[in-house]
Protein backbone atom coordinates (compact mmCIF):
# COMPACT_ATOMS: atom_id res chain seq x y z
CA UNK A 1 0.00 0.00 0.00
CA UNK A 2 1.95 3.06 -1.32
CA UNK A 3 2.25 5.97 1.50
CA UNK A 4 4.53 8.08 0.30
CA UNK A 5 6.64 10.39 2.51
CA UNK A 6 7.40 8.35 5.16
CA UNK A 7 11.29 8.01 5.89
CA UNK A 8 12.87 4.74 5.27
CA UNK A 9 13.84 2.54 8.62
CA UNK A 10 17.75 2.88 8.32
CA UNK A 11 17.37 6.44 8.01
CA UNK A 12 17.20 9.01 4.57
CA UNK A 13 14.58 11.96 4.72
CA UNK A 14 12.35 12.34 7.84
CA UNK A 15 8.61 12.98 7.98
CA UNK A 16 9.35 16.66 7.70
CA UNK A 17 11.69 16.82 5.51
CA UNK A 18 14.90 17.08 7.71
CA UNK A 19 17.72 14.23 7.86
CA UNK A 20 17.14 12.87 11.18
CA UNK A 21 15.24 9.50 11.71
CA UNK A 22 11.60 9.73 13.53
CA UNK A 23 11.69 6.70 15.80
CA UNK A 24 8.06 6.42 16.00
CA UNK A 25 7.62 5.16 12.65
CA UNK A 26 9.68 1.80 12.98
CA UNK A 27 7.72 0.03 15.91
CA UNK A 28 10.12 -2.93 17.25
CA UNK A 29 7.47 -4.16 19.18
CA UNK A 30 5.25 -4.79 16.00
CA UNK A 31 8.07 -5.20 13.79
CA UNK A 32 6.15 -1.82 11.19
CA UNK A 33 8.75 -1.90 8.43
CA UNK A 34 7.59 1.74 6.62
CA UNK A 35 9.33 2.49 3.38
CA UNK A 36 8.81 5.40 0.78
CA UNK A 37 7.15 2.83 -1.53
CA UNK A 38 5.58 0.08 0.25
CA UNK A 39 4.53 -1.13 4.19
CA UNK A 40 5.74 -4.28 4.71
CA UNK A 41 2.87 -4.89 7.31
CA UNK A 42 -0.60 -6.04 7.38
CA UNK A 43 -3.92 -3.69 8.23
CA UNK A 44 -3.47 -4.33 11.87
CA UNK A 45 0.03 -3.38 12.50
CA UNK A 46 -0.07 -0.30 10.46
CA UNK A 47 -2.99 0.66 12.16
CA UNK A 48 -0.62 0.24 15.30
CA UNK A 49 1.64 2.32 13.75
CA UNK A 50 -0.40 5.13 13.01
CA UNK A 51 -1.66 4.95 16.65
CA UNK A 52 1.60 5.56 17.83
CA UNK A 53 1.60 8.75 15.22
CA UNK A 54 -1.18 9.78 16.55
CA UNK A 55 -0.80 9.39 20.49
CA UNK A 56 2.30 11.32 19.94
CA UNK A 57 0.81 14.49 18.44
CA UNK A 58 -1.65 14.95 21.50
CA UNK A 59 -4.54 12.76 19.99
CA UNK A 60 -6.17 10.00 22.20
CA UNK A 61 -6.98 7.56 19.17
CA UNK A 62 -8.97 4.84 21.33
CA UNK A 63 -11.47 7.83 21.56
CA UNK A 64 -11.10 9.10 18.17
CA UNK A 65 -11.80 5.38 16.50
CA UNK A 66 -12.70 2.55 18.96
CA UNK A 67 -15.70 4.37 20.20
CA UNK A 68 -16.58 4.02 16.56
CA UNK A 69 -18.69 1.51 14.83
CA UNK A 70 -16.44 0.45 12.47
CA UNK A 71 -13.03 -1.19 13.69
CA UNK A 72 -9.80 0.63 14.09
CA UNK A 73 -8.37 -0.70 11.26
CA UNK A 74 -11.38 -0.47 9.14
CA UNK A 75 -11.39 3.33 10.51
CA UNK A 76 -7.68 3.97 9.22
CA UNK A 77 -8.09 2.54 5.95
CA UNK A 78 -11.36 4.08 5.22
CA UNK A 79 -9.25 7.64 5.60
CA UNK A 80 -6.28 6.70 3.85
CA UNK A 81 -8.64 5.49 0.51
CA UNK A 82 -10.67 9.01 1.15
CA UNK A 83 -7.16 10.98 0.86
CA UNK A 84 -6.57 11.99 -3.43
CA UNK A 85 -4.34 10.59 -5.45
CA UNK A 86 -0.84 9.66 -4.03
CA UNK A 87 -0.95 12.27 -1.92
CA UNK A 88 -0.44 10.32 1.46
CA UNK A 89 2.17 12.02 3.35
CA UNK A 90 2.71 11.32 7.11
CA UNK A 91 1.08 15.16 8.06
CA UNK A 92 -1.96 14.97 5.82
CA UNK A 93 -2.65 11.24 7.30
CA UNK A 94 -2.40 12.40 10.68
CA UNK A 95 -4.29 15.35 9.71
CA UNK A 96 -7.43 13.47 7.87
CA UNK A 97 -7.04 11.28 11.21
CA UNK A 98 -7.39 13.53 13.88
CA UNK A 99 -10.02 16.32 12.25
CA UNK A 100 -13.65 15.87 13.39
CA UNK A 101 -15.79 14.40 10.64
CA UNK A 102 -19.65 15.82 9.82
CA UNK A 103 -21.15 12.70 11.44
CA UNK A 104 -19.46 12.86 14.68
CA UNK A 105 -20.18 14.62 17.76
CA UNK A 106 -17.42 14.31 20.27
CA UNK A 107 -17.97 14.92 24.09
CA UNK A 108 -16.26 15.66 26.94
CA UNK A 109 -17.07 15.83 30.84
CA UNK A 110 -15.79 17.56 33.56
CA UNK A 111 -15.99 20.71 35.81
CA UNK A 112 -12.83 22.60 34.23
CA UNK A 113 -14.78 24.18 31.49
CA UNK A 114 -12.71 26.34 29.95
CA UNK A 115 -9.74 23.38 29.64
CA UNK A 116 -12.53 21.42 28.40
CA UNK A 117 -13.39 23.53 25.56
CA UNK A 118 -9.44 23.60 24.36
CA UNK A 119 -9.02 19.91 24.99
CA UNK A 120 -12.31 19.26 22.43
CA UNK A 121 -10.76 21.62 20.10
CA UNK A 122 -7.72 20.44 19.91
CA UNK A 123 -9.21 17.10 19.28
CA UNK A 124 -11.19 18.16 16.52
CA UNK A 125 -8.19 20.27 15.03
CA UNK A 126 -10.37 23.58 14.79
CA UNK A 127 -7.01 25.44 14.15
CA UNK A 128 -7.10 22.87 10.79
CA UNK A 129 -10.77 23.57 9.69
CA UNK A 130 -9.99 28.22 9.88
CA UNK A 131 -8.92 29.55 6.20
CA UNK A 132 -6.45 31.63 7.09
CA UNK A 133 -4.60 33.89 10.30
CA UNK A 134 -6.71 36.42 8.93
CA UNK A 135 -9.87 34.93 9.22
CA UNK A 136 -12.20 37.17 10.84
CA UNK A 137 -13.59 34.70 13.33
CA UNK A 138 -17.16 34.97 15.29
CA UNK A 139 -18.51 33.58 18.27
CA UNK A 140 -22.20 33.50 18.98
CA UNK A 141 -23.19 32.54 22.47
CA UNK A 142 -26.15 32.12 24.16
CA UNK A 143 -27.33 35.38 26.34
CA UNK A 144 -31.24 35.17 25.45
CA UNK A 145 -31.50 36.68 28.94
CA UNK A 146 -29.85 38.52 31.78
CA UNK A 147 -29.36 35.22 33.83
CA UNK A 148 -26.14 33.65 34.71
CA UNK A 149 -25.07 30.75 34.00
CA UNK A 150 -25.33 28.41 36.36
CA UNK A 151 -28.92 29.14 36.02
CA UNK A 152 -29.03 27.40 32.79
CA UNK A 153 -30.29 29.34 30.53
CA UNK A 154 -26.86 31.54 28.91
CA UNK A 155 -23.51 30.13 27.60
CA UNK A 156 -20.75 29.90 30.34
CA UNK A 157 -18.24 32.07 29.74
CA UNK A 158 -15.26 29.75 30.67
CA UNK A 159 -16.49 28.18 27.37
CA UNK A 160 -15.86 31.37 25.43
CA UNK A 161 -12.72 31.92 26.93
CA UNK A 162 -11.11 28.60 26.12
CA UNK A 163 -12.12 29.21 22.36
CA UNK A 164 -10.33 32.59 22.60
CA UNK A 165 -7.23 31.00 24.11
CA UNK A 166 -7.24 28.29 21.56
CA UNK A 167 -7.52 30.50 19.04
CA UNK A 168 -4.97 33.13 20.27
CA UNK A 169 -2.75 29.87 20.77
CA UNK A 170 -2.67 29.04 17.40
CA UNK A 171 -2.22 32.39 15.72
CA UNK A 172 -5.74 33.55 15.48
CA UNK A 173 -6.26 37.32 16.86
CA UNK A 174 -9.22 38.36 14.63
CA UNK A 175 -11.64 37.19 16.91
CA UNK A 176 -15.66 39.16 17.92
CA UNK A 177 -18.28 37.91 20.03
CA UNK A 178 -21.95 39.00 18.33
CA UNK A 179 -25.54 38.16 20.33
CA UNK A 180 -28.37 39.65 20.98
CA UNK A 181 -30.79 39.05 23.85
CA UNK A 182 -34.65 38.13 22.87
CA UNK A 183 -37.10 40.78 22.69
CA UNK A 184 -37.62 42.91 25.44
CA UNK A 185 -34.27 42.36 27.37
CA UNK A 186 -31.49 44.35 26.71
CA UNK A 187 -28.35 42.63 25.28
CA UNK A 188 -26.15 45.52 27.48
CA UNK A 189 -27.62 43.79 30.86
CA UNK A 190 -26.50 40.14 30.02
CA UNK A 191 -23.52 41.12 28.71
CA UNK A 192 -22.89 43.09 32.37
CA UNK A 193 -24.56 40.35 34.48
CA UNK A 194 -23.28 36.67 32.98
CA UNK A 195 -19.87 38.15 32.49
CA UNK A 196 -19.08 38.74 29.31
CA UNK A 197 -17.98 42.66 29.55
CA UNK A 198 -15.05 41.22 31.97
CA UNK A 199 -14.49 38.69 29.38
CA UNK A 200 -14.16 40.95 26.52
CA UNK A 201 -11.91 43.29 28.45
CA UNK A 202 -9.60 40.89 29.60
CA UNK A 203 -8.90 39.14 25.79
CA UNK A 204 -9.21 42.24 24.32
CA UNK A 205 -12.28 40.68 22.23
CA UNK A 206 -14.99 42.94 21.06
CA UNK A 207 -18.53 42.40 21.53
CA UNK A 208 -21.24 42.98 19.46
CA UNK A 209 -24.93 43.76 20.78
CA UNK A 210 -26.88 42.80 17.09
CA UNK A 211 -29.80 44.84 18.71
CA UNK A 212 -27.20 48.14 17.88
CA UNK A 213 -26.38 46.24 14.59
CA UNK A 214 -27.97 47.80 11.12
CA UNK A 215 -29.20 45.17 8.96
CA UNK A 216 -29.79 43.57 5.50
CA UNK A 217 -32.17 40.75 3.72
CA UNK A 218 -30.97 37.28 2.28
CA UNK A 219 -32.92 35.30 -0.02
CA UNK A 220 -32.93 32.26 2.71
CA UNK A 221 -34.21 29.27 0.34
CA UNK A 222 -36.95 31.22 -1.08
CA UNK A 223 -37.67 32.55 1.98
CA UNK A 224 -36.40 36.65 2.44
CA UNK A 225 -34.83 37.09 6.13
CA UNK A 226 -33.26 40.12 7.58
CA UNK A 227 -29.97 39.30 8.94
CA UNK A 228 -27.95 41.91 10.96
CA UNK A 229 -24.68 43.39 9.20
CA UNK A 230 -22.14 41.96 11.73
CA UNK A 231 -22.20 38.28 9.55
CA UNK A 232 -20.86 40.27 7.03
CA UNK A 233 -17.64 40.82 8.90
CA UNK A 234 -17.51 37.24 9.73
CA UNK A 235 -15.52 34.80 7.64
CA UNK A 236 -15.66 31.48 10.38
CA UNK A 237 -18.68 31.20 12.33
CA UNK A 238 -18.17 29.19 15.60
CA UNK A 239 -21.86 28.77 16.98
CA UNK A 240 -22.01 28.42 21.06
CA UNK A 241 -25.57 27.70 21.86
CA UNK A 242 -26.95 26.02 25.12
CA UNK A 243 -28.40 22.85 24.88
CA UNK A 244 -32.19 23.65 27.05
CA UNK A 245 -35.63 23.39 26.82
CA UNK A 246 -38.20 25.52 24.87
CA UNK A 247 -41.55 26.93 25.91
CA UNK A 248 -42.69 27.07 22.29
CA UNK A 249 -39.98 24.81 20.16
CA UNK A 250 -39.61 22.08 22.97
CA UNK A 251 -35.37 22.06 22.60
CA UNK A 252 -33.40 24.77 21.74
CA UNK A 253 -29.89 24.64 20.64
CA UNK A 254 -27.37 24.53 17.29
CA UNK A 255 -30.19 26.09 14.58
CA UNK A 256 -32.47 28.32 16.53
CA UNK A 257 -29.35 29.94 18.20
CA UNK A 258 -28.68 31.74 15.42
CA UNK A 259 -31.72 34.02 15.70
CA UNK A 260 -29.75 36.28 18.08
CA UNK A 261 -27.76 37.26 14.90
CA UNK A 262 -31.64 38.85 13.49
CA UNK A 263 -32.66 42.42 14.23
CA UNK A 264 -35.94 42.09 17.29
CA UNK A 265 -37.96 43.01 14.40
CA UNK A 266 -37.33 40.06 12.38
CA UNK A 267 -37.33 37.97 15.85
CA UNK A 268 -41.12 39.46 16.42
CA UNK A 269 -41.79 38.14 12.72
CA UNK A 270 -39.98 34.55 13.16
CA UNK A 271 -42.92 34.16 15.62
CA UNK A 272 -46.25 35.46 14.21
CA UNK A 273 -44.40 32.77 11.04
CA UNK A 274 -44.99 30.32 13.59
CA UNK A 275 -40.77 30.04 14.13
CA UNK A 276 -40.23 26.27 12.84
CA UNK A 277 -39.77 27.50 9.39
CA UNK A 278 -38.34 29.98 9.51
CA UNK A 279 -35.63 29.13 11.79
CA UNK A 280 -34.78 26.04 9.43
CA UNK A 281 -35.16 28.37 6.19
CA UNK A 282 -32.52 30.91 8.38
CA UNK A 283 -30.15 27.93 8.59
CA UNK A 284 -29.71 27.61 5.08
CA UNK A 285 -27.82 30.94 4.82
CA UNK A 286 -26.33 31.16 8.65
CA UNK A 287 -24.18 27.99 8.47
CA UNK A 288 -22.05 27.60 11.48
CA UNK A 289 -18.42 26.68 10.59
CA UNK A 290 -18.09 25.14 13.88
CA UNK A 291 -20.33 24.03 17.23
CA UNK A 292 -19.52 24.03 20.39
CA UNK A 293 -22.59 23.20 22.57
CA UNK A 294 -22.82 24.63 26.64
CA UNK A 295 -24.21 21.29 28.13
CA UNK A 296 -23.42 22.05 31.41
CA UNK A 297 -26.60 22.63 33.27
CA UNK A 298 -29.50 23.74 30.62
CA UNK A 299 -32.89 23.98 32.27
CA UNK A 300 -34.86 21.49 29.89
CA UNK A 301 -38.19 23.31 30.74
CA UNK A 302 -37.62 27.28 30.07
CA UNK A 303 -35.37 28.96 27.72
CA UNK A 304 -34.53 31.75 30.34
CA UNK A 305 -33.60 29.39 33.27
CA UNK A 306 -34.32 29.06 36.35
CA UNK A 307 -34.01 24.86 36.95
CA UNK A 308 -30.60 23.69 35.68
CA UNK A 309 -29.64 20.05 35.56
CA UNK A 310 -26.34 19.53 35.96
CA UNK A 311 -24.51 17.18 33.58
CA UNK A 312 -20.64 18.83 32.97
CA UNK A 313 -20.51 18.12 29.58
CA UNK A 314 -19.39 20.28 26.30
CA UNK A 315 -19.67 18.67 22.91
CA UNK A 316 -18.48 19.82 19.56
CA UNK A 317 -19.77 19.09 16.17
CA UNK A 318 -20.18 20.33 12.74
CA UNK A 319 -23.43 19.88 11.58
CA UNK A 320 -26.21 21.73 13.28
CA UNK A 321 -28.72 19.52 12.65
CA UNK A 322 -27.26 16.44 13.73
CA UNK A 323 -26.67 18.45 16.89
CA UNK A 324 -30.39 19.33 17.00
CA UNK A 325 -31.41 15.83 16.21
CA UNK A 326 -28.75 14.27 18.93
CA UNK A 327 -30.12 16.93 21.70
CA UNK A 328 -33.84 15.88 20.67
CA UNK A 329 -32.89 12.36 21.63
CA UNK A 330 -31.34 13.15 25.24
CA UNK A 331 -34.50 15.40 25.91
CA UNK A 332 -36.49 12.18 24.82
CA UNK A 333 -37.88 13.66 21.87
CA UNK A 334 -37.41 13.16 17.91
CA UNK A 335 -36.76 15.12 15.39
CA UNK A 336 -39.99 14.60 14.38
CA UNK A 337 -41.71 16.21 17.72
CA UNK A 338 -39.51 19.14 16.95
CA UNK A 339 -40.47 20.65 12.96
CA UNK A 340 -37.33 22.91 12.43
CA UNK A 341 -34.98 20.28 12.69
CA UNK A 342 -37.14 17.93 9.93
CA UNK A 343 -37.16 20.94 7.66
CA UNK A 344 -33.39 22.05 8.28
CA UNK A 345 -32.83 18.26 6.90
CA UNK A 346 -34.81 18.91 3.77
CA UNK A 347 -33.31 22.32 3.21
CA UNK A 348 -29.55 20.64 2.91
CA UNK A 349 -28.56 22.15 5.93
CA UNK A 350 -27.46 18.52 7.29
CA UNK A 351 -28.28 15.10 8.59
CA UNK A 352 -30.71 14.53 11.36
CA UNK A 353 -29.79 10.51 10.76
CA UNK A 354 -28.24 9.05 14.21
CA UNK A 355 -27.95 6.14 13.11
CA UNK A 356 -24.87 7.17 10.95
CA UNK A 357 -23.65 9.14 13.69
CA UNK A 358 -20.86 8.71 15.81
CA UNK A 359 -20.59 9.58 19.32
CA UNK A 360 -17.20 9.79 21.07
CA UNK A 361 -16.95 10.57 23.90
CA UNK A 362 -12.76 11.73 24.68
CA UNK A 363 -12.37 10.97 28.68
CA UNK A 364 -14.01 7.22 28.30
CA UNK A 365 -17.31 8.01 29.75
CA UNK A 366 -20.11 5.55 28.60
CA UNK A 367 -23.21 6.75 26.17
CA UNK A 368 -25.00 9.11 28.23
CA UNK A 369 -28.61 8.10 29.32
CA UNK A 370 -31.40 9.94 28.16
CA UNK A 371 -32.23 13.06 30.76
CA UNK A 372 -34.98 13.06 32.69
CA UNK A 373 -38.63 13.57 31.18
CA UNK A 374 -39.38 17.33 32.11
CA UNK A 375 -42.81 18.61 30.99
CA UNK A 376 -44.16 21.11 33.20
CA UNK A 377 -44.85 23.48 30.34
CA UNK A 378 -47.51 20.56 29.48
CA UNK A 379 -48.76 20.82 32.58
CA UNK A 380 -50.28 24.66 32.87
CA UNK A 381 -49.81 25.32 28.57
CA UNK A 382 -53.39 24.47 27.84
CA UNK A 383 -54.72 27.77 30.01
CA UNK A 384 -52.87 29.77 27.24
CA UNK A 385 -54.66 31.36 24.22
CA UNK A 386 -51.48 31.31 22.54
CA UNK A 387 -51.29 33.30 18.95
CA UNK A 388 -48.07 34.28 17.74
CA UNK A 389 -46.38 35.23 20.94
CA UNK A 390 -42.84 36.32 21.45
CA UNK A 391 -40.43 33.85 23.69
CA UNK A 392 -39.69 36.68 26.29
CA UNK A 393 -43.83 37.14 26.98
CA UNK A 394 -44.31 33.47 26.75
CA UNK A 395 -41.43 32.24 28.58
CA UNK A 396 -42.83 34.81 31.74
CA UNK A 397 -46.44 33.56 31.53
CA UNK A 398 -45.18 29.60 31.69
CA UNK A 399 -43.47 29.69 34.95
CA UNK A 400 -45.72 32.24 36.67
CA UNK A 401 -48.90 30.22 35.74
CA UNK A 402 -46.39 26.89 37.47
CA UNK A 403 -45.94 29.10 40.58
CA UNK A 404 -49.85 29.72 40.97
CA UNK A 405 -50.88 26.08 39.92
CA UNK A 406 -48.28 25.11 43.25
CA UNK A 407 -50.33 27.90 44.96
CA UNK A 408 -53.48 26.06 44.15
CA UNK A 409 -54.65 28.95 42.35
CA UNK A 410 -55.59 28.02 39.03
CA UNK A 411 -58.54 26.42 40.05
CA UNK A 412 -60.46 29.09 40.03
CA UNK A 413 -59.38 30.12 36.53
CA UNK A 414 -62.21 29.17 33.95
CA UNK A 415 -61.33 31.46 31.13
CA UNK A 416 -57.61 30.99 28.76
CA UNK A 417 -55.39 33.50 28.84
CA UNK A 418 -54.66 35.51 25.25
CA UNK A 419 -51.21 36.17 24.48
CA UNK A 420 -49.20 37.27 21.49
CA UNK A 421 -49.37 39.14 18.15
CA UNK A 422 -52.32 37.73 17.07
CA UNK A 423 -54.38 39.08 19.92
CA UNK A 424 -54.19 42.76 18.70
CA UNK A 425 -56.77 44.83 17.74
CA UNK A 426 -59.28 41.99 19.31
CA UNK A 427 -61.47 42.20 22.65
CA UNK A 428 -61.44 39.45 24.89
CA UNK A 429 -62.13 38.89 29.03
CA UNK A 430 -57.97 38.07 30.06
CA UNK A 431 -54.68 38.55 28.38
CA UNK A 432 -51.10 39.59 29.25
CA UNK A 433 -48.72 41.95 27.76
CA UNK A 434 -49.48 44.92 25.25
CA UNK A 435 -50.79 43.11 22.09
CA UNK A 436 -53.75 41.93 24.76
CA UNK A 437 -54.31 45.69 25.68
CA UNK A 438 -58.12 45.69 24.52
CA UNK A 439 -58.97 43.08 26.45
CA UNK A 440 -61.33 43.60 30.19
CA UNK A 441 -58.42 42.40 32.32
CA UNK A 442 -54.43 42.83 30.43
CA UNK A 443 -51.39 42.82 32.20
CA UNK A 444 -49.13 45.33 30.78
CA UNK A 445 -45.87 44.82 29.22
CA UNK A 446 -43.75 43.88 26.77
CA UNK A 447 -42.55 41.87 27.23
CA UNK A 448 -44.31 41.89 31.34
CA UNK A 449 -41.73 40.16 33.04
CA UNK A 450 -42.62 37.13 35.54
CA UNK A 451 -42.98 38.56 38.69
CA UNK A 452 -45.57 40.96 36.69
CA UNK A 453 -47.41 38.15 35.64
CA UNK A 454 -47.79 36.36 38.61
CA UNK A 455 -49.14 39.17 40.59
CA UNK A 456 -51.44 40.41 38.16
CA UNK A 457 -53.19 36.97 37.24
CA UNK A 458 -53.17 36.34 41.29
CA UNK A 459 -54.76 39.45 42.00
CA UNK A 460 -57.06 38.52 39.30
CA UNK A 461 -57.80 34.85 40.46
CA UNK A 462 -58.16 35.68 44.44
CA UNK A 463 -61.09 38.94 43.17
CA UNK A 464 -63.05 36.20 41.54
Amino acid sequence: FPLGGFNHIEGGPCLDGTSDVDPFIFDQHFGIAVTGQAVQADKRRITYSLQNIIKIHGFDYLAVFCKNKCSAEQRTFSILQEIPGRDKSYSRIVKELAMIRKNQILKLYGENYKEMTKQLLQAADLAGRIPSKETAIGIKPNLVCATPADYGATTHPEIIAGIIEYLRENGFNSILIAEGSWVGDRTSDAYEYCGYRALSETYGVPFIDTKKESAHTENCAGMDLKITDVTKRIGFLINVPVMKGHCQTKVTCALKNMKGLLPDSEKRRFHRMGLHKPIAHLATVLKPDFIVVDHICGDLDFEEGGNPVVRNCIMVSLDPVLTDSYVCSLMNYTPDDVPYVRLAEKLGCGSADLAQAEIICLNGAGEEEQLPVRRRILDVAYLADEVDSCSACYGNLIPALCRLKEEGLLENLKERIAIGQGHRGKHGVLGVGQCTRGFDVSIPGCPPDEETIYQGLRDYLRNK
